[in-house]
């Protein structure tokens, strides 16, 4: 394959891996993941009809987001925990964020931000005293929306 050294091998109809990303959320410092998963959205379907029109129209209605759920090993950093607690207390602090997805040499491809988001819900982890994995804890973040960024953010 002569002429090929030194260039990027990719070509531009090659997937990205699914492996490659990172988490940033405003405020948090510690903030690696090993899933993301609930990056979803679905628009209500507003059905009408008018008169005596024989056909059953179709409009779009109001647009909602799903939960993000997010998965890592255990770490003994606190930041996102002590966020959970203030909403547990009733004190509930907003933040955005951003999903990314990186290529083969860590450059940004492209990131869903998300807005208005707080830790709803926190899953520990299983034990099993002849496991061999890691202990894995589980976040899910409300979002109020979010949008598709395409290339760097």
């Amino acid at each position: 394959m002569a002429g090929r050294e030194g260039t990027d091998n990719r070509r531009g109809h090659d997937h990205i891996g699914q492996y490659n990303f990172k988490v940033e959320i405003d405020g948090v410092t510690e903030a690696a993941f090993k899933a993301v998963d609930g990056l979803d959205s679905e628009t209500e379907i507003i059905e009408y009809q008018d008169g005596d029109d024989m056909v059953l129209r179709k409009r779009p209605g109001r647009t909602k987001y799903s939960n993000i759920t997010c998965k890592r090993g255990y770490v003994t950093t606190t930041e996102l925990w002590d966020w959970r607690k203030t909403v547990m207390d009733g004190s509930v602090e907003r933040k955005s964020g951003s999903i990314v997805l990186m290529n083969d040499k860590s450059e940004e491809v492209m990131r869903y931000n998300f807005f208005e988001a707080w830790p709803a819900k926190w899953k520990g982890f299983s034990l099993d005293g002849k496991g061999a994995d890691v202990a894995v804890e589980e976040i899910e973040f409300v979002v109020e929306y979010w949008e598709r960024v395409e290339g760097g953010g």
